[in-house]
């Protein structure tokens, strides 16, 4: 038995028992949604660098992880925002990650791919100019097409800073997708997610940038794919989804409520691009197991306990949960540190951090309680905690 006395409001400790998850197998082959992981980065602890300042990958621990996700069956979303995207992770280091990620999935049988691209190498300034913005998204996806790799065109913080209205991201939008080789997937993510993205598509209320966004869709509609919408609200990608033109897909990057947007009402659904499947692929990947298989209750009934934890990680300032989806690699064994870029681990308390182990533990994500303990001890004893 792994006990562990985690820290608990007020100063008083907690016991915790450890207990290993165990999950019915999953088969991808019988899959009736497209999911895709958005994935982190790992850090190098060695690098002698600064990592407020510096970046630098810790490349054999970064693609063994995107290729555990592979084997499962999911596909992986590169250089987005739960890879510190615009939060610690510049553009050439993005560009490295997408080349050596894209040249991994070429030798992987039936790997997916989607990556990130934007103008996140573009400064936001008094002088900065739509032409501008239009450049550097081409700049971007000109890198990832020659790099074999789908789009995910990301929402543009000087795009945000230096537009007058609805008309200029139609102007933008219009330009970049006429231009592309294969259909992207559109990402709009909230401020939620990115205070410098508050105000997209012209509007601060959703609905009615929603209304400039279905245009966009619709007028490109042959160059889209599909949309991810990160709202963290259900009504309004439900109320999205039902508006897409038709064969434009609806990814939910709703990572509080995505069990039942994936499972759908019974006429649409959406498929997955999602952080929270990075550290809950195994339970995911039953889960899409089990929906595809037509059983609805055990799909329900495996990702029932991921709820709390996601909304969690996730909760205000969101931006913020990838300290969570780390921490949760580190203490699974998928990276044998806890070292983000930026240096994020700083990102989220001791006590965040002691909730996400029970709410982890709860939903049955660890397969070895004593390595979860050995490597929590560590991390809390370096805050001053002991446990």
């Amino acid at each position: 038995m792994t006990i562990l006395h985690l820290p608990a409001a007020g100063g008083a400790q907690e016991a915790l028992t450890l207990t290993p998850g165990s999950l019915p197998t999953s088969d991808s082959s019988r899959w009736n949604r497209i999911a895709y992981a958005a994935v982190h980065v790992v850090s190098n602890p060695l690098a002698d660098i600064d990592p407020w300042l510096d970046v630098d990958i810790d490349w054999d621990r970064t693609l063994a992880f995107r290729e555990y996700l592979w084997d499962l069956g999911l596909g992986v979303a590169e250089a987005m925002d739960t890879a510190q995207r615009g939060n610690g992770l510049d553009w050439p280091a993005s560009l490295e990650l997408i080349r050596r990620t894209a040249a991994a999935a070429k030798a992987k049988d039936g790997a997916k791919l989607v990556c990130g691209a934007g103008t996140d190498h573009l400064a936001p300034s008094p002088g900065l100019t739509i032409d501008a913005v239009i450049s550097a998204y081409e700049e971007q996806c000109s890198a990832v097409e020659a790099a074999s790799a789908q789009i995910a065109l990301m929402a543009s913080r000087a795009l945000a800073a230096c537009a007058s209205g609805p008309d200029d991201y139609v102007k933008v939008y219009d330009r970049i997708l006429s231009q592309i080789a294969q259909p992207v997937i559109v990402h709009w993510l909230g401020e939620m997610f990115d205070p410098a993205l508050a105000g997209y598509w012209g509007a601060h209320d959703h609905s009615e940038a929603m209304d400039t966004c279905i245009e966009v869709l619709r007028r490109n509609a042959a160059k889209v794919e599909g949309i991810k919408v990160s709202l963290l609200s259900a009504e309004l990608e439900v109320a999205m989804r039902d508006r897409l033109p038709e064969g434009v897909r609806m990814y939910t990057g709703d990572d509080f409520n995505f069990p039942e947007l994936i499972g759908g009402d019974g006429n649409r659904h959406s498929d997955a691009l999602l952080g929270v499947f990075d550290p809950i692929a195994a339970i995911a990947a039953a889960a899409l197991t089990a929906l595809g298989g037509g059983d609805n209750p055990a799909y329900n009934e495996i990702l029932a306990p991921t709820v709390p934890l996601a909304r969690h990680i996730f909760k205000a300032p969101t931006q913020f949960y990838k300290a969570g989806v780390v921490f949760l690699a580190y203490l699974n064994g998928h990276q044998d540190h806890f070292t983000m870029v930026g240096g994020q681990e700083s990102a989220r308390s001791v006590l965040h951090l002691a909730e996400i182990i029970r709410l982890a533990n709860a939903a049955q994500l660890f397969d070895d309680p004593e390595r979860v303990a050995a490597r929590t001890r560590p991390v809390f004893m370096a805050r001053g905690v002991e446990i």
